[in-house]
């Protein structure tokens, strides 16, 4: 077993891999100077949305969940787009984004939102990541709709530590600050779902059982590190130090894949990312992802995304310019 430093850098490790893999372009952000009564809903969207509370406090809600109250120094991550609406308190009337400002937040991006109004002030940052649709992660689908961090959870931590360095750049805003606080928001993707995963040691289930397993953790982080590799079952549960029956069972019971399904998808999310982000050859991308034929990489590739590699390049090359919003 790895020390537990080690384990909590090793989940960082694999959420931070599998979080720069979904997304699509840069992180775009917006400040938000609203002073109540106010109300500003989101429609869902493959869009993953993070809300850093810089003062005051405010309600969030998610489409058909309850009311979750935010307080000064919090966090929350709604990792997969779900609709919500965020107001000064629960029920205010919501327009969109555009509706109240005439673009959507990826068109707004460095900008400052001002709602005026006669009540009390809450400033927000807003962070958001475009998701690639396709392929799809299970690790997305293991996450609430809204991961919540409060400020008592964070306290000590590299996320708190975030929180503190991007509460200060906004303060202090200067002509780097668009810079560094897409930055600091990039890391808070990351720590927010690590801090996340690593304050559920009395429910693990799922995603967040298998990167605190002493067997399937490490595994994960092999196969990340070295998607092309040539492994076999037997590989890792040598290399994680568990008999090959019994690592096969908790890696399934888990993940929901079997170590080699698994692997299967992460080389196709490896080499999506590839494609959408490079120009290199096919066959050096098979190579990458572990595949000796480009036939086989190619045949692989559209049974997972649901397009050929080269026409998956074209479709996302065609639309570079849409896939940094900043553009």
């Amino acid at each position: 077993m790895k020390a537990a430093g080690r384990e909590r850098d090793q989940v960082a490790d694999v959420v931070g891999d599998i979080v720069a893999a979904l997304r699509r372009g840069g992180v775009v952000y917006g400040r938000a100077l609203l002073r109540a009564p106010w109300g500003i809903a989101f429609e869902s969207r493959s869009i993953a949305t993070i809300y850093v509370v810089i003062a005051g406090s405010h309600v969030l809600v998610p489409d058909g969940g309850e009311a979750l109250q935010l307080a000064q120094g919090d966090v929350a991550l709604l990792p997969s787009g779900a609709g919500h609406v965020v107001s000064d308190t629960a029920g205010r009337p919501a327009p969109t984004v555009r509706e109240l400002f005439g673009a959507d937040l990826e068109e707004l991006s460095a900008t400052d939102l001002v709602i005026e109004g006669d009540g009390a002030e809450t400033v927000l940052v807003c962070g958001a990541y475009l998701l690639e649709p396709a392929p799809q992660h299970p690790f997305l689908a293991s996450l609430p709709e809204v991961v919540h961090v409060t400020a008592d959870q964070m306290r000590g931590t590299r996320l708190g530590a975030a929180v503190h360095l991007l509460t200060t750049e906004v303060d202090q805003a200067g002509r780097g600050t668009p810079a560094v606080v897409a930055s600091l928001l990039d890391l808070l993707f990351t720590y927010t779902l690590r801090s996340w995963f690593l304050g559920q040691p009395d429910q693990l289930v799922g995603w967040a059982r298998a990167l605190h397993d002493p067997a399937v953790g490490p595994a994960l982080a092999l196969l990340h590190d070295d998607p092309g590799k040539p492994w076999t079952v037997e590989a890792l549960a040598h290399a994680v130090g568990v008999p090959r029956a019994r690592f096969s069972r908790r890696f399934a019971s888990t993940t929901g894949h079997t170590p080699m399904e698994y692997l299967g998808i992460w080389r196709m999310t490896v080499a999506a990312r590839l494609l959408r982000e490079g120009r290199a050859p096919l066959r050096q991308i098979a190579r990458e992802v572990g595949y000796d034929s480009e036939f086989a990489f190619a045949r692989a590739f559209k049974r997972v995304v649901g397009h050929a590699p080269g026409r998956y390049r074209a479709m996302h090359h065609r639309t570079e310019g849409d896939a940094d919003p900043r553009r």
